[in-house]
């Protein structure tokens, strides 16, 4: 196999110049750690913008995806079904709790998790109760078969919507369909922090979860108190005024890729990359 003669680039960043405005803020004003005006303003317009009622700004979309994990429930020696086709952060985090990726097969159309193999490995292992499913390159996953197989096995969604934030199936945004959902703001993705990632959930009990486990699981103490194992995984303010200033961006950005996709097959999925 040649190399090509010019790297090919997945999706380079695009940049406006509100991001330096937000950064710039959190430095003259001293909030360069994991707290501040940017991080607030971010979960408040990424909730808003996906449609869900939580959202919380952690490290990067991997820390999402761990604590989603964690959440589950998943223990030592528990298979969690996991798409084949996706990055290594997406089944990282399943064995970070000691659970066992069982890799389902990619259909054709979206590239992403087969409903119909999907079915068939809970005939193999009927015990599973956690499918992370992802929306590769922000194509989203045939959600209305995978819901419902979940749904007939008691087993909840873990939703990998790290590459398809604004993406849209049958009018709803992704990020909203599993109990509990992971964006990126990787370099690569639709909007960038440099990195960063986002918790979403519409259970208030979850997010406030997250939150304590992301700040190393610190009690309402006036001193040190850990009761519970807890991550480094919150998002710093200057990180996040990078994702503020790239927000209102973000359907330009989806825009400019849609060219390259007008032969693609939708099937009421609105894509982006």
């Amino acid at each position: 196999m040649e190399k090509f003669k010019n790297k090919v680039w997945l999706s380079s960043p695009t940049m406006h110049g509100d991001e330096l405005k937000y950064i710039t803020e959190a430095y003259e004003t001293n909030w360069m750690s994991t707290v501040g005006e940017n991080i607030n303003e971010i979960e408040k317009q990424i909730s808003q913008k996906v449609g869900c009622k939580y959202a919380v700004a952690l490290s990067s979309g991997t820390a999402t995806l761990h604590l989603a994990v964690k959440l589950a429930g998943i223990k030592p020696g528990d298979h969690v079904f996991c798409s084949d086709m996706t990055f290594g952060a997406t089944v990282n985090p399943v064995v970070y709790e000691g659970g066992i990726p069982v890799f389902i097969d990619t259909e054709y159309d979206t590239w992403n998790m087969d409903p119909a193999a999907l079915e068939k490995a809970f005939e193999m292992y009927p015990d599973v109760k956690v499918v992370v499913l992802v929306h590769l390159y922000g194509t989203p996953a045939k959600i209305d078969e995978i819901k419902a197989i979940c749904q007939k096995h008691n087993a909840i969604i873990i939703e990998d919507a790290a590459e398809s934030l604004g993406a849209t199936y049958k009018g709803a945004q992704t990020g909203t369909f599993g109990q509990y959902n992971a964006i990126s703001f990787n370099g690569n993705k639709i909007i960038t922090g440099s990195s960063g990632g986002m918790f979403l959930t519409d259970d208030l009990e979850a997010a406030n979860k997250v939150r304590k486990w992301s700040t190393q699981s610190r009690e309402n103490a006036p001193w040190y108190q850990h009761e519970e194992v807890g991550y480094n995984y919150r998002m710093s303010n200057v990180i996040a005024g990078v994702v503020r200033g790239q927000i209102p961006y973000l359907e330009e950005h989806i825009a400019k890729k849609k060219p390259s996709m007008k032969d693609t097959k939708k099937d009421s999925r609105d894509c982006q990359s």
